[in-house]
């Protein structure tokens, strides 16, 4: 197939692992880039191969050879600048979270599909086979059916100055770590033909970081009427992204099924007996790269799609009201670099 043709929007650290390196394995071009601090974007584009450096995010979208732009910014400029790739006509792979809440989500996928264009979210785990995996577990009867879920996504705390505590541009634990959890369990919901629904939420700040989550815990009912719980949270004392189905019969769990080329394993434990599948450490991100490939030259769907998006940031919404606590409020951005 043709190669994909990227820009990329700043020089985010998130953009080696996420787009760079799947790039360089899957032959993909890194056509051009874009960063408020010029000699940063070159010393950018120097290091990881990037064919050319422009002035400014809008001249990356308005790049005749950019076919798909990658956008890593701050939580509340993923909308916006979403917005502006569309109506430039460009396909475009969105960092999670989708937009700041779901109203704002909705905006992006009806514009996308008004242009004709594909805007999907970044939710790379969910094209490794760790996570097809724990799916076809949890669905094949091997450990019976599925009587909880629990998806924990916690983790040390990010500086004092890390976007992630700033509620002004939507930062908090569940719009970071925690969407992924909000999604794991809505893709086991989804086996069931359905959604979860929340039954009930706390969450908490800290005094440094008002108008932020810096965790939150959420008890959710799947389809069938069995427990999932959500743990969410950026005070951790260590990293915990794992996920475990129980079932009538045995359990799934996968210890890091966010990060499988850290951590591959799947252990599978029925009765008495228990076995470790080890499925690869190939990035996650680069099984997602093909995949946005084969939307783009073959038509094949792929699995976080707008309509996707905009169920997970509802579901996110619901849970911030859950907690007591308020979606994130979207933002406007003038001009070519706001």
């Amino acid at each position: 197939m043709e190669p994909l043709r990227i820009g990329l929007l700043g020089a985010a650290r998130i953009s080696d692992i996420a787009v760079i390196q799947p790039a360089h394995q899957t032959g993909a071009r890194l056509v051009a880039v874009a960063a408020r601090d010029r000699d940063r974007a070159e010393t950018f584009a120097s290091l990881h191969g990037i064919e050319r450096v422009l002035d400014g995010y809008q001249a990356v979208i308005d790049d005749p050879e950019v076919e798909v732009v990658y956008n890593p910014l701050a939580n509340a400029l993923h909308a916006p600048w979403n917005l502006r790739a569309i109506a430039g006509g460009k396909h475009v792979l969105s960092e999670k979270p989708y937009a700041s809440n779901a109203e704002e989500a909705r905006l992006v996928r009806d514009a996308a599909s008004a242009a004709g264009v594909h805007c999907v979210e970044a939710f790379h785990y969910r094209y490794h086979p760790v996570m097809g995996r724990m799916l076809e577990l949890a669905g094949d009867g091997e450990i019976g059916d599925v009587v909880s879920v629990e998806a924990r996504m916690l983790m040390p705390p990010p500086a004092a100055g890390d976007l992630r505590w700033d509620a002004s541009v939507a930062g908090g634990g569940l719009m970071d770590v925690g969407c992924y959890a909000v999604h794991a369990i809505r893709d086991v919901a989804t086996l069931m033909g359905g959604s979860p629904s929340i039954v009930g939420a706390r969450g908490g700040e800290i005094p440094d970081h008002p108008g932020v989550d810096a965790w939150l815990d959420a008890d959710l009912e799947l389809p069938n009427g069995a427990p999932a719980r959500l743990a969410s949270g950026m005070t951790h004392g260590v990293l915990d992204f794992s996920l475990r189905i129980v079932g009538t019969k045995g359990e799934a769990y996968a210890p890091g099924f966010v990060l499988p080329h850290t951590d591959d394993r799947v252990i599978v434990t029925v009765g008495t007996g228990q076995r470790v599948e080890e499925l690869g450490t190939r990035l996650s991100y680069a099984y997602m790269l093909e995949a946005l490939s084969r939307l783009l030259r073959e038509g094949e769907p792929m699995l976080t799609d707008a309509d996707d998006a905009v169920v997970t940031m509802q579901l996110i919404d619901d849970l911030y009201r859950a907690a007591g606590m308020q979606p994130r409020t979207a933002i406007t951005i003038d001009g070519p670099e706001a």
